[in-house]
């Protein structure tokens, strides 16, 4: 069984492949000062009983602490596993038409690579993470760039810290979009807001692909761990795909074994 496993800025993502059925996942919060030895221990409680059924490896990280753990994890445990970690030198198949590839995140190729899979048209990922990714793709599956913007928990966060009579509350939808009390209005700034947000952005993006050439239909894909709450009241994103990197991992597993 092949073990993907997706480290981020705020959570682990963790997928188990048979062939390519997704049998299992999982998602842990990332802790930067995690050792190899609590990772593997972490790892091996959520495996259970698949724990010693691992016969290949495929991971990323966009933590460089984690990624060191990571590989004395997998030295140490999975020494006789084969293994691919994307980093510079492996194969993803993903052209990188940006000013500079190397800025470019291991995670955004990962999902460059689905993506494209699964659709094989021009296609925009939405990724709801630390950080809320915002990646172009062409028909072609040659990555255009994107558009960054804070993620919805750093708002709330900064939110709550930077105004007095403001609090942290529960990301759900609230009942109305004009809050009739403070925890509603604050929940419907987040939900309708950043729904509109990500609207506007890819309407935007849309009308340039267009006139720089690139064919419709242009497929909206969403991903990342706070995804379902704005799915929803979203009218652009018609695709919601929480497995997507695990997706790409397995791909580029196999890409560069095979």
């Amino acid at each position: 069984m092949l073990l993907t496993i997706d480290i981020g800025n705020t959570n682990i993502a963790l997928g188990l492949f048979s062939g390519a059925d997704l049998v299992r996942d999982w998602r842990m919060r990332t802790d930067a000062r995690i050792t190899a030895d609590e990772l593997a221990l972490t790892m091996r409680g959520l495996l259970g009983e698949h724990a010693d059924q691992i016969t290949g490896i495929g991971a990323l990280s966009t933590v460089p602490a984690v990624m060191r753990e990571l590989r004395v994890m997998l030295g140490r445990y999975y020494s006789t596993v084969p293994r691919v970690i994307v980093e510079p030198g492996v194969r993803t198949g993903v052209p990188l038409l940006v000013d500079n590839p190397k800025e470019v995140g291991a995670d955004r190729v990962i999902n460059t690579l689905a993506a494209h899979h699964l659709h094989e048209t021009a296609c925009v990922v939405v990724d709801f993470g630390t950080s809320t990714n915002v990646d172009v793709i062409s028909a072609k599956g040659e990555f255009l760039g994107g558009v960054f913007a804070p993620g919805i928990e750093i708002s709330v966060d900064a939110l709550a810290n930077r105004a007095a009579a403001l609090r942290k509350v529960e990301l759900v939808r609230p009942r109305s979009v004009i809050g009739k009390n403070t925890v509603e209005c604050l929940q419907s700034g987040i939900v309708y807001g950043f729904a509109a947000q990500v609207d506007g952005l890819v309407r935007r993006i849309v009308a340039e692909l267009a006139r720089a050439g690139h064919p419709a239909p242009v497929t909206v894909i969403a991903t990342g761990g706070l995804a379902p709450l704005v799915v929803r009241e979203s009218e652009t994103i018609v695709d919601h795909r929480p497995d997507l990197t695990l997706l790409g991992l397995r791909l580029v597993f196999e890409r560069n074994t095979n």
